[in-house]
This record gives C-alpha cells, sequence and structure tokens, in this order.
C-alpha cells in the first residue's frame, strides 16, 4: 500500500559536524573547521555552516513539463520523481479523497503497462517505488540501478499519457482507499483525533477536508467524476519532474525529449487554485468521540502563515524545541516530570496556503484532556516568555539541518529536497537557502513566532474522549 501521509521528523542522534563530514558525498569541498568557543552567547547559536549548493539544471518542456536534474556519481543509482500539482485542497466538493485516490490509480494499468508493473520495473531489479499525497500535491518517487533509468522515464510518461481510468481500476482501487480509511481512522485508537485535525479547525479552507476523504464521498463517486478530474489535474503542464542521480546529462534530456515531449497539452489552462480562510475570531472547542478511547487526548490548533512566509524557519525551529526527541521540553515536562501525559508533541504543520500550529497529548491515568490541555499551553507559554538557551537552540539546529544533509546523501533524498523547493515553496533554489534560514534563527525570533501565532491568537481545542454507550 501506498505511503500517503507526508512525515515531518528530526534526528535527535547525529551532530552537525557529522553532516558536514558528509558533504563530500556530494561533491562538495568540507567545510573548515573552526576553533571551538564557549555557546554562551547568542552568537554563536545563530552562527551559520556553509553549505555547499546542490547544482542542478532547470528547464521547461513545449508542453508545459518543469524538468530539474541534479547528475551525482557517489552511487550507481538514480530517483525519477513526479510532483503533480494537486492535492487534497483540489479535491471537488462532496468527493473528499479524490486525490488520494488517484495516487493509487496511478500504479494501475496503462495501455502499454499490465497492473502494478511499476512494482516489477522497481523492486524487481533491487529499486523501490512510493507514492504521498498532501494537501498541496501528489507526488510519484522511484529509485533504480542506473542503467535502468530509460525504462523509468518511459514508464513515468506512459501512465502520465496512456492511463487507463476505466470502471475496473476505480472500483478496485476505491476499495483499497476505504480499506485504508478502515485501518487508519476507524480501527486506530486515536485515529479519528488525527483526522479532526484539519476538519475541526479550519473554517471554510478547502484544508477543511482531511485528505484521505471519506468513504461516503467515495461511494457516491461516478466514473465519469473520476474521469473528469484525471483530465483536469493530471497533464504536464502542472507536473514538475525531477531526475538526480548517476547519469549522462546529454543522454538524460534525450530520453527526456523523447518520452515526454510527445505528451500532449491540453487546450484548456491549468486550472486555478484560489482560496482563503477567513481570520478566527474567537476561541472554539470541538469535541470527537470513538468507540474505543483508552485514554483521552487534547490537540491544540493555531492557524500558520504558509511555508514561504519570512516566519517559517523560526516556527520549524520552534516547534523542534518544544517536540523533537526525547530531550525536548514536552516530552521532559509532561510525560516525565508532571506525569500527565503519556505522549506529547508539538507540528509545524506548514503548507503553500495557511497551515496549522499543532499541540497534542495523549492523558496519562487518571488526568483528564483538561489537565492535558492546560499543560501544553504551560509549557508553550513558558517558551514564548523566555527564550531557550544558546545550548538548547544549538541542540534543535543541529537535528533539523544534520537530518536535511542526511537526507540529501541519497538521490532519493536530495531529489524530494529539490521537488519540495520546487513545487511547494515555488523556488527550486530554495534547496539552497532554506538551511542557511533555519540557521539564522534567533532564540528572540523563536518567542517572537510563538507570541504572535500561538499567545496573540485564537486557538481550536479538540477534545478527544470515549463516546458515551446508551443505556437500555
Amino acid at each position: 500500500m501506498k505511503r500517503s501521509d507526508i512525515a515531518r521528523t528530526a534526528s535527535a542522534t547525529l551532530l552537525l559536524v557529522l553532516a558536514a563530514a558528509a558533504l563530500p558525498a556530494q561533491g562538495a569541498t568540507p567545510a573548515p573547521k573552526a576553533a571551538a568557543k564557549p555557546a554562551a552567547k547568542e552568537a554563536s547559536s545563530t552562527s551559520v555552516l556553509k553549505v555547499v549548493p546542490i547544482t542542478y539544471r532547470e528547464r521547461r518542456l513545449a508542453n508545459g513539463l518543469q524538468v530539474i536534474t541534479a547528475e551525482n556519481h557517489a552511487s550507481p543509482t538514480v530517483s525519477v520523481q513526479v510532483w503533480y500539482h494537486v492535492g487534497s485542497r483540489d479535491d471537488p466538493a462532496g468527493r473528499s479523497g479524490f486525490a488520494h485516490l488517484f495516487e493509487h490509480m496511478m500504479f494501475k494499468s496503462t495501455v502499454n503497462l499490465r497492473a502494478e508493473q511499476f512494482d516489477r520495473l522497481t523492486e524487481d531489479v533491487g529499486g523501490a517505488n512510493n507514492a504521498f499525497t498532501s494537501e498541496d500535491v501528489t507526488a510519484y518517487n522511484e529509485v533504480v540501478p542506473s542503467n535502468h533509468l530509460e525504462t523509468l522515464l518511459w514508464a513515468e510518461a506512459e501512465r502520465l499519457m496512456n492511463l487507463k481510468v476505466d470502471e475496473g481500476n476505480f472500483k478496485s482501487e476505491r476499495a483499497v482507499v476505504e480499506e485504508e480509511y478502515r485501518q487508519r481512522v476507524l480501527a486506530s485508537p486515536y485515529g479519528r483525533l488525527f483526522n479532526a485535525l484539519s476538519s475541526a479547525s479550519y473554517l471554510q479552507h478547502p484544508y477543511k477536508r482531511p485528505t484521505i476523504g471519506s468513504i461516503e464521498d467515495l461511494e457516491a463517486a461516478t466514473l465519469s467524476d473520476v474521469v473528469a478530474f484525471h483530465s483536469r489535474h493530471y497533464r504536464p503542464d502542472s507536473a514538475t519532474l525531477v531526475v538526480v542521480g548517476d547519469f549522462d546529462q546529454k543522454q538524460l534530456d534525450a530520453w527526456i525529449d523523447k518520452y515526454f515531449a510527445p505528451v500532449p497539452r491540453p487546450a484548456t489552462p491549468v486550472p486555478r487554485f484560489d482560496a482563503s480562510e477567513p481570520p478566527w475570531q474567537a476561541d472554539r472547542v470541538a469535541v470527537v468521540t470513538g468507540p474505543q478511547v483508552p485514554l483521552p487526548a487534547v490537540a491544540l490548533t493555531w492557524l500558520a502563515p504558509p511555508v514561504t512566509h519570512a516566519d517559517s524557519p523560526a516556527l520549524q525551529v520552534a516547534a523542534a524545541v518544544l517536540a523533537a526527541g526525547e530531550s525536548s521540553r514536552l516530552n521532559q515536562s509532561l510525560v516525565y516530570r508532571q506525569r500527565v501525559a503519556t505522549q506529547a508533541g508539538f507540528n509545524a504543520d506548514l503548507r503553500t496556503g495557511p497551515g496549522l500550529l499543532i499541540a497534542y497529548a495523549i492523558a496519562a491515568g487518571g488526568k483528564s484532556s483538561a489537565d492535558v490541555s492546560a499543560a501544553l499551553l504551560a509549557e508553550v507559554t513558558r517558551l514564548a516568555n523566555a527564550p531557550p538557551s544558546p545550548a538548547e537552540l544549538a541542540k534543535v539546529k543541529t537535528q533539523l539541518v544534520t537530518q536535511a544533509l542526511m537526507s540529501r546523501q541519497t538521490p532519493l533524498g536530495l531529489a524530494s529536497a529539490i521537488a519540495e523547493a520546487a513545487v511547494l515553496e515555488g523556488d527550486a533554489a530554495r534547496v539552497n537557502t532554506d538551511l542557511d534560514d533555519l540557521q539564522r534563527v534567533s532564540a528572540a525570533d523563536v518567542q517572537r513566532v510563538l507570541r504572535q501565532y500561538v499567545l496573540g491568537a485564537h486557538k481550536v481545542t479538540i477534545d478527544y474522549r470515549q463516546e458515551e454507550v446508551a443505556r437500555k
């Protein structure tokens, strides 16, 4: 079953010097060693490790397809990724889950490919394939030995141009998605809580519809609905192709021109996404119940700016201070010292549109959702009112930057980083500035964004509890 969400976690075990040492695998020159200095001043926590820029080529085909390539011969492998500019925000009204449904349908048959043949083209040669759907994008990726690159390029172009959107494929994949909903949302003790984050928080933005959709909406869909969605969104001028790894640039360009250039560009313009979320005028409370809730839980949400906003790096660092790893503030305070929660977290869920800041906790035995809600707010308020120490700030930035640098040592990770910058942030060049922006975040920045977007803003409280059983 294909992956249907983007995980955003930070490594808590590696040192930044390890990431710097790994840079030669990208063809980079290691950064010179600096003399050791005490981390007692704010300046020491905002110094920037110079990361060697990633070299890439970008062009656009006549049919509108954006192509980004980065040649890297560190290993005889290559990653091919196609990111379609369509996510659950684009689901038609009353048809939630369509973008997610197509994530699955793209692995079915085409004119020249049997169903599930992508697994054979990748896994049978020692590679892998995967996909995910988010609110803003649906992305497909493969990693294969580089001598299979041409085959994968042909296959990606084939399913873009010749996918079979028929009754059989539609119904079989609809059943798969519905079963995924049952497992992830209905069967999981806290699945209903996390599925309700968007629907309970947004007032009117299409982000209000959960990415996984609903069984009711999927059952109401018809084949004509599916055909219309496919023709509207799966097109070369609404896609970004990223290829990273062991290839010859001239040969790669020829293959891309051979297989992707013939894909026709629709006569109709690319659908324009235009939506907004009104300011939240008051705090709100939503009660969500489940049939088997071992312990009560609570989630607090606030509106966040888009991922391209200047405050995004500070919000990511603030979230890491609060919740990245065993030594994070929420884990140490709520789980270990106060023992009011068995689990606690904070996430800056940043999107191309208005995102969410999410604090959550599952209560410990004998504690209520009100207890953990108060503890969550107190810990966030403490960080907003008293700056993190230079050592604490340096630690979390080390976690974030190290994770990114280590990921970029593989064709898959590097291609994903380039694609995310190009599609979600609107400019591939952001891949060469995002890590610098994270490293420049100061303690004052952390306090400022928490005061602005949390303490100075309205919130939604989602109270999750056991549903009441009617007495006979």
